[in-house]
């Protein structure tokens, strides 16, 4: 009832968010059990920026596949709808190999990439923490990937595939949404 004159952002679970538990500026869905903050962020040479909603208590993914270890990716996943690209569209780029599911982007002027959308979530994106802005991480856990063996790792992983999935859906109501 105090908060019904509040305009607060619209989650991505669609649910009505309420004042967060933290001292971030934060959202929390009592629906989904989701804690989300406005994360933003972008390339070295300010051309590409995003903002992106997700917990403060990042899940990142340390990948040891070919292009990973090149590049030395880490990156959390979220849903496609938690993201939204504020300007730059026109300065990316993207790079696919393989399998041509991972769409590789990134700034054609400085050579970073923010995020990508992965091969695991390509349905999400895979956002790179260390290009967020300084405020809104709350801690990190670094989760070892064995991309090198891809479809073990991903026959045997439990989550990777519903992180990239709106709070409170399953594979199954997904195409509801």
């Amino acid at each position: 009832w105090l908060y019904k004159h509040r305009v607060w952002p619209r989650l991505p679970c669609q649910h009505i968010p309420q004042p967060g538990p933290t001292n971030f500026t934060t959202t929390f869905c009592t629906m989904c059990c989701m804690e989300a903050v406005k994360h933003t962020g972008g390339c070295h040479c300010g051309a590409v920026r995003f903002e992106v909603w997700a917990s403060p208590h990042l899940h990142v993914f340390h990948c040891n596949c070919s292009i990973c270890t090149k590049k030395q990716n880490h990156h959390f996943i979220v849903p496609k709808c938690n993201f939204t690209l504020l300007q730059g569209s026109d300065n990316l780029t993207t790079y696919t190999f393989n399998t041509h599911v991972a769409k590789h982007t990134f700034c054609k002027t400085c050579g970073v990439q923010s995020f990508y959308s992965p091969r695991s979530n390509p349905d999400g994106y895979g956002v790179a923490p260390h290009c967020l802005d300084p405020g809104s991480v709350a801690s990190v856990t670094v989760e070892q990937f064995c991309g090198e063996q891809w479809e073990e790792t991903m026959r045997t992983h439990g989550t990777i595939r519903a992180m990239s999935r709106p709070a409170g859906t399953s594979a199954e109501n997904q195409h509801k949404h």
